[in-house]
């Protein structure tokens, strides 16, 4: 796995989560401690930092990269589902002013040819961001779920709109032999699709791959979960950053943040309010940030990338 990692947004969530001198933050998907490092230079020798994790490649890489803040930094392999309990088995001080949840793959999960994220990978079917854990690999989605089972993940997850055609042909292809990598599935799905119904700009295989990888790691339950826990940990005037990289991502995100800035979520054909909620949080991006031209054109993965901001009140 490389150690070359680009921070998407870096200056825009600096900025955003208007760090001090002497604050704790929470790194919940640390990677190759791009953002962390970022954030360790605003916050001094009095702030401290916790980077979670489930990939325990990358946290090496962090380790090796921050190495000269080490006595200020706490990294944990996990997942930032769990940061409060983490915080408190390390007794890292709670609450925290600023936590980050970076989501998706990384960039050097995709360019690591034994994960199979990558259309190139040669390497067999896996796409878990924890390489320890037991859990259902990509090869066993792809060769063992039966056919309505994938179209259900293949238009839910990753909004293919060709799921159907594309779920009978993996299931008619692996009864003559196992789909084994990556790029074996990417050029089987080039061939199935037409050329005339590609999508612009992406390879035909994205979308599968997509909800493949978020079936795998069970994301979106991820997400939701890792939202609650940010908020929790969060101290009141505390900001929150998440990075979202597509749209199912984006929207839970979106969602969560208005539901959690409001005074009233009740039904609103109700006449009284009966759900006694109080506002958690103040937006302060209503538009997602996203990446500049400059930032894209030197590290074209950024292009979908989307920031939101929030404040604990």
């Amino acid at each position: 796995m490389s150690d070359q990692h680009e921070p998407v947004l870096l200056k825009e969530v600096i900025r955003g989560l208007c760090l001090q001198k002497g604050d704790f933050v929470i790194d919940g998907t640390v990677g190759g401690g791009g953002h962390a490092l970022g954030m360790l230079k605003k916050i001094g020798k009095q702030g401290r930092l916790l980077g979670i994790d489930l990939d325990g490649e990358a946290l090496k890489i962090a380790q090796k990269r921050l190495a000269a803040y080490a006595s200020r930094v706490s990294l944990y392999h996990g997942s930032y589902c769990d940061m409060k309990q983490i915080a408190l088995s390390l007794d890292f001080p709670l609450p925290v002013q600023a936590v980050l949840l970076d989501l998706g793959v990384s960039s050097m999960q995709l360019d690591t040819e034994e994960r199979g994220f990558s259309f190139k990978s040669k390497a067999r079917l896996d796409m878990r961001f924890d390489q320890q854990s037991k859990g259902v690999s990509a090869y066993d989605i792809v060769n063992y779920w039966p056919e309505k089972k994938l179209v259900v993940l293949f238009r839910d997850y990753g909004e293919e709109r060709l799921s159907k055609k594309i779920a009978q042909k993996i299931v008619w292809q692996r009864k003559k032999s196992p789909i084994v990598t990556a790029k074996e599935l990417a050029d089987w799905i080039e061939k199935w699709i037409p050329r005339k119904d590609w999508p612009e700009r992406i390879h035909p295989a994205t979308r599968v791959f997509l909800a493949l990888r978020i079936g795998v790691n069970q994301e979106l339950n991820q997400v939701r979960l890792g939202l609650r826990q940010g908020l929790e940990v969060l101290e009141k005037g505390g900001r929150f950053a998440v990075i979202s990289f597509h749209s199912l991502e984006d929207r839970i995100v979106k969602q969560y943040f208005n539901r959690q800035s409001k005074d009233c979520v009740c039904d609103p054909l109700l006449p009284v309010c009966r759900c006694e909620h109080q506002p958690q949080i103040k937006i302060l991006t209503r538009k997602p940030i996203t990446p500049s031209s400059e930032e894209v054109a030197k590290n074209r993965r950024a292009r979908s990338a989307k920031l939101r901001i929030v404040e604990k009140l």
